[in-house]
């Protein structure tokens, strides 16, 4: 029994090339369960990374009691990580569970009662709306809620109340990636698979430490890497992660300069002709306006920029100019930093010059950081119009008004949708005065902490919070709504490479809890929004209802649903859209024939310019005529707004564990996963620590100029100059404020966004340290991940701290190996 807190990763089934990835199927049940014991077995898919695993749900008297991965899926081939074995329900069944919704009374939050939360919502809903129309409201949700959940908050907030101010916690992780797909494609959406990892020769990490974020995916990776025709791996990331030690090329930069080493990379293709003309050609516009930006990046300007060797700027630059299949994957890492939407566009151009997309091993994931958050984009929860529909196209506007019938002029399309980090300034400064947030916790992810907290407590907002637990950020809410938790109610959602998967209900919510969806549907019954018919807005009965109207919202855009049905996906693998008449079984990779969603009357966005922000708007973008082009998109790159100096002379960049998930809410409630990162920590180099006279497990003060933290340092092999923190870390479990204890990474951030994307500059800052106290013991960082000591070379516990053993108190997990691969792998047709 292999104990996977441990052995994060598992037992090795090597393939080669162009082989299908064998199946291991990963299970885990409640301590003294024998899988006899079973009554049932309910299907499923992990919601704790943007992997998206199949995954069955065991129940046992009514609760759930372990899960399994899926033999079949096209995912995860039975495969999960420890986040997906522990945390997904014991993360869930805990008895601090919120059970009755919760009112302020007299200051102070007391249990109360469905009729009367709601009635208290929707008087002050109303209220606002009446005296000072939809303005007044915002909505801030999540990237784990089910499709039909988001759909339904969609249309209330879009149609009922018409207010542009609607965003999801997807801002900070996935903006990006969204950002940068409309501007170099025209329309969201990954143009590779998963599956390209069984048929590339080499892979590009940038900026994603995919060991610990996407734990199953780097299972295949290192089931490639112990084949026998490994892909040449090039990562890009200042920490020596997993992945940088399994890397030919490591390329250990400074945050924030992204774009310059991506200009060094572009720059090099052009040199040596590493470049397919005749698809640049055929297939794209503005080249040249991309050599003419490059080109002052030698190797050597990269270098002194980046704090990297020209000659391993070189190295990697030639893997990707002569290998003939690339896949590229990119997260936080350029998400998260300076000129995040250039740097990603980067990406996408490295492709597009070597017209490396839509056959088998060349691909691009532009990778997501949370389960649903492709949903939260395609639905338009996050501000964006449902269906990948542009904003700035009046026909499109007209298009969901007639799908809703509602009045068109209902449904914001005036300005740009309203970002999350402008939700939160509208409300700090008075005109937002009714907020909902649903499943997520911004009083630890946001940055500059001590700003939200104020922002959240401001008595001009009615603040509602709808979530699984008292977080944090529902400490500060006039209602809090108890919601039913994954396994708890039924819906679909799509992961990072566009398969759908539904998740069926397994057991009962505890006590009044209720599914989002419900939730929304009660409140727009409530509030009386209607069609222009006079029939209820809304009127679905469940969950099923609202996937027919959404695969209706699909017909035609590039997210097409309309092939799939719950059926469908009943009893097999997840499907990835586009599945429609053309495609009855989905598309693994989108843009085999280099036409692209960019004709100006179907592409979801006009693109900006990616230095200002500043949009290019339907007349320029008409004049352009990209006729089905990809767009070569870049910008000059400019140093960080903020860099050390000599008070504040460290980097600071922020980041996640392997054991821990957004901010612990689910996984500091697994036994295995909290014991193996109980606390935060932060990181510096050898080097650093020898300077400021700084040993292992030593309390340190990071102060940055907007906060600090507390916390005990670990000697990493992290670049020098630079530390590190994770963000995982509030304080649900201190109380549920800070209280003069300080350990949440974004109490140092910046309030500071991309242009683009609006996404939060979270890996950009400059900090210093100051020495609290000698270090008792050793920091109970990891040793198994990127947080490992310096000199420890390989997997293994902590001397002071150890690791749990699975199959303790809690759970024992197990894994089959199969060698061979499932049914429904790579069968999807091609898209064309």
């Amino acid at each position: 029994m292999v104990d996977r807190v441990a052995e994060i990763w598992g037992t090795r089934t090597p393939y080669a090339r162009d082989e299908q990835w064998p199946v291991r199927v990963d299970q885990v049940l409640a301590k003294g369960v024998d899988e006899s014991e079973v009554e049932r077995w309910v299907q499923s898919a992990c919601v704790l990374c943007s992997n998206g695993c199949g995954i069955d749900i065991a129940v046992k008297d009514g609760a759930m009691i372990g899960v399994r991965g899926r033999s079949m899926d096209i995912v995860n081939h039975g495969r999960l990580g420890p986040k997906g074995l522990f945390a997904s329900w014991q993360g869930v069944s805990n008895e601090d569970r919120l059970t009755v919704p919760l009112v302020r009374e007299n200051g102070v939050l007391v249990e109360s009662d469905w009729e009367t939360a709601m009635q208290r919502i929707v008087a002050r809903s109303r209220s606002l709306l009446d005296e000072k129309g939809p303005l007044s409201h915002g909505f801030y949700t999540s990237g784990q809620l089910f499709l039909e959940e988001y759909y339904a908050q969609a249309i209330v907030g879009k149609a009922g109340i018409g207010t542009p101010h609607m965003d999801g916690n997807t801002r900070l992780c996935t903006a990006t990636a969204a950002a940068a797909m409309k501007e170099s494609f025209g329309s969201d959406g990954q143009p590779g698979s998963y599956v390209d990892i069984d048929e590339c020769d080499a892979m590009f990490l940038f900026g994603h430490n995919m060991a610990e974020s996407q734990t199953v995916l780097w299972m295949r990776v290192l089931d490639r890497i112990a084949g026998p025709d490994k892909p040449r791996i090039v990562c890009i990331d200042p920490r020596k992660t997993e992945v940088a030690r399994h890397a030919e090329v490591h390329l250990p930069i400074r945050p924030g300069t992204n774009l310059a080493l991506m200009h060094g990379l572009v720059r090099e293709l052009f040199t040596h002709g590493w470049i397919d003309q005749d698809y640049i050609d055929q297939h794209t516009m503005n080249v040249e306006q991309l050599r003419s930006t490059v080109e002052p990046w030698t190797p050597e300007a990269v270098a002194e920029t980046c704090g990297v060797e020209a000659g391993d700027v070189r190295r990697a630059a030639e893997i990707f100019g002569t290998s003939d299949r690339v896949l590229s994957t990119v997260l936080q890492g350029f998400y998260q930093s300076a000129q995040a939407t250039a740097s990603s566009c980067a990406v996408n151009n490295l492709h597009l010059l070597r017209g490396l997309l839509g056959r088998p091993g060349c691909g691009i994931l532009q990778m997501n950081g949370q389960p649903t958050a492709q949903n939260n984009r395609e639905c338009g929860a996050d501000g964006d119009l449902s269906g990948f529909r542009n904003w700035e196209n009046t026909e499109h506007v007209q298009e969901l008004a007639d799908l809703w019938n509602v009045d068109a002029s209902t449904i914001p399309h005036w300005a740009p949708p309203t970002h999350a980090m402008q939700i939160f300034r509208y409300v700090e400064q008075g005109s937002i005065e009714f907020l909902w947030i649903s499943a997520t916790n911004p009083a630890v992810s946001m940055p500059q902490l001590s700003r939200i907290r104020d922002i959240l407590s401001t008595e001009s907002v009615f603040l509602v919070v709808q979530d699984l637990y008292l977080t944090e950020t529902a400490q500060y809410a006039d209602v809090v709504l108890p919601a039913a938790a994954w396994g708890e109610k039924t819906g679909t959602f799509t992961n990072v490479n566009r398969t759908i998967h539904l998740s069926e209900k397994a057991v009962e919510p505890p006590g009044e809890a209720r599914s989002d969806l419900d939730t929304f549907l009660d409140y727009s019954r409530r509030m009386g929004f209607t069609r222009l018919d006079g029939t209820p807005l809304l009127d679905w009965a469940g969950p099923e209802d609202a996937f027919a109207a959404w695969k209706e919202c699909t017909r035609g855009r590039p997210c097409d649903y309309t092939g799939i049905t719950y059926e469908k996906l009943r009893g097999g693998s997840g499907v990835p859209w586009p599945c429609n008449e053309d495609h009855p079984d989905g598309t693994v990779r989108l843009y085999r024939d280099g036409v692209f969603p960019t004709a100006p009357e179907y592409c979801e966005s006009y693109g900006h310019d990616l230095l200002t922000g500043a949009t290019i708007g339907p007349e320029a973008y008409k004049a352009h005529n990209p006729a089905g082009r990809a767009m070569f998109k870049t910008a000059p790159y400019l140093p960080t707004h903020e860099a050390p100096d000599d008070d504040y002379p460290f980097r600071y960049t922020t980041g996640r564990t392997v054991y821990h998930f957004h901010t612990r809410t689910k996984t500091g409630r697994s036994p295995q996963l909290n014991d193996a990162a109980p606390d935060a920590w932060v990181e510096m180099s050898a080097r650093d620590a020898e300077a400021y006279e700084v040993a292992e497990g030593d309390i340190l003060r990071v102060e940055s100029r907007r906060g600090h933290l507390t916390a005990p340092v670990r000697i990493t092999g992290i670049r020098e100059g630079s530390i590190f923190a994770p963000f995982h870390y509030g304080y649900w479990d201190e109380g549920g404020f800070p209280d003069g204890n300080y350990r949440a990474a974004n109490e140092l951030t910046i309030t500071e966004w991309d242009p683009v994307s609006k996404q939060p500059v979270l890996k950009n800052a400059a900090v210093r340290i100051v020495k609290i106290a000698d270090g008792t013991t050793a920091s109970s960082a990891p040793t198994t991940t990127a947080s490992r000591p310096v000199g420890t070379g390989v997997r293994g516990r902590r001397e002071k701290h150890v690791l749990p053993t699975v199959g303790g108190p809690a759970a024992q997990a197990q894994e089959t190996i199969t060698p061979v691969a499932p049914p429904m792998v790579a069968t999807r047709e091609e898209h064309s």
